[in-house]
Formats: structure tokens, sequence, C-alpha cells
């Protein structure tokens, strides 16, 4: 009996070694091992900009609505007549220089040249260069017309040219139909009263091949936001002139 409980006691340590080694053991620690880095697809670099951010935008030249406004005070303006040379060549100066020689039906001599403008073709003066006159810039009364009522209010323009036997150039019809425009818009005149000479006086000016309505009809295009002039204020009319 003594040798069985001392072989009992014998044995206690192995299993209390055994138990603490069963009590104080963990179970296996996993370590995960890292997770690869994610994987994009290669972007090229952005090149560095080689010039200024930030640039000075262009100067624009911004040609005025009307370029051939007068200083003086303005007249009533209320027609357009249209005219041509019946020449080949010709100017201002030559105009003014012919007209110089002319008398009323008074018998008094012209002031000299009776347009407000003249469009060159070349010939004389650079194709389609407008040229405004002496009574333009005085706003003086026109003596083109052989009407008093149209030499009072109508402003005369002639073109250089014979246009019973040929059109104007291409620069000519720009031209006048520009200045037509703008004098139209500006005074506040109709297309119906943007006229031949022909049509107030027996003659066969501006010519059979003058586009008649194409330059009656012509419009100016205003700048963008611009509004409608107001109504000049008109300079009183020379009742008697005759030219």
């Amino acid at each position: 009996m003594k040798g069985i409980i001392m072989c009992c006691v014998a044995m206690l340590p192995a299993f209390e070694i055994a138990g603490c080694t069963q009590r104080n053991s963990l179970p296996p620690v996993t370590i995960n091992s890292p997770a690869p880095a994610p994987q994009y697809p290669t972007q090229a670099a952005r090149p560095e900009p080689t010039g200024p951010l930030f640039t000075t935008p262009p100067t624009i030249a911004i040609e005025p609505q009307n370029p051939w406004k007068p200083e003086a005070e303005v007249r009533d303006w209320q027609y357009i007549v249209i005219h041509h040379t019946a020449s080949s060549s010709g100017s201002v100066e030559s105009i003014h220089e012919l007209h110089s020689k002319k008398k009323d039906k008074a018998g008094n001599s012209w002031l000299g040249i009776g347009y407000h403008f003249v469009i060159g073709n070349g010939n004389g003066m650079p194709d389609g260069a407008i040229e405004p006159t002496f009574r333009w810039r005085e706003q003086m009364h026109g003596a083109h017309a052989g009407n008093n009522d149209y030499n009072q209010k109508g402003i005369g323009i002639c073109l250089v040219g014979n246009f019973e036997n040929e059109p104007p150039t291409e620069a000519q019809m720009a031209a006048v139909k520009k200045l037509v425009g703008v004098l139209k818009a500006e005074y506040h005149i109709s297309s119906q009263n943007v006229q031949g000479h022909r049509d107030v006086k027996a003659t066969a000016c501006p010519g059979k091949y003058f586009p008649m309505s194409e330059v009656a009809s012509a419009v100016d295009l205003p700048a963008m936001s611009a509004t409608s002039p107001p109504k000049p204020a008109h300079k009183a009319e020379i009742e008697l002139a005759q030219e």
C-alpha cells in the first residue's frame, strides 16, 4: 500500500507539469504576410508649361460706327442721291475744279464740288476710297441734284466711272454700300429715300449698270450692344440755294 502511495506521489509532478503545459500553452499565432501594394497604370507626367501662364490679349482696333461723323451741326438729311462722273477717271480735286466753273440759275458761280462724298475707282483716287468734301465737313447744302429739295436735304455721293458702259468695281460697291448703310442708320434715312440722280431729274445718271436697288437696301451692321443713335440736331436749311 505504501508502495502504491509513493508511486502516485511520484507521478504528481508529471501530471502537474503536463497540466501546466496544457493550461499555459497558447494557440499558434498566425502572422499574416503584408498585402501587396495595389498596382496602378503608369501615367505620363504632365509637361511643365514653357510659356507664361497669362498673356496680354492683342489690341483690336475697333472702327467707329460712323467714321464720317462731321464736327459741324448736322443738317436735316432726308435723302441720299447717287451719281457717277460719267468719266473713266476723276478725283475730288478734278471735280472741284470743274464745278467751280459752273453757275447756278441766278448766274452765281458754284462754291466748288457739288457732292458730299466721292468714291474712287483707281484712276485719280484709290479704288474704293471714300473721301468727304468740304460740303460734308461743313454740313452745307449740295449742288448735285438739279432739284432744290434734294440739294437741301439730300446727301450727294458720286462714284468715279461711267456706269453706262460698265459696272462699278468690287471695291467701289463695297465702299458705297458701307457708306450708304452708315448714313441711313445715323440719319434715319429709309431705303426708299436712297435714289439715283435719274430718280429726281431727267438724266441717265448713275448709269444702267449701277445696281441701284442693291445699294439702296444696304444696311449698316451696328456694333454689339450698340443702341440706335438719337435724332441729331439739324442745321437750318438755305432755302434759296439752286445749284
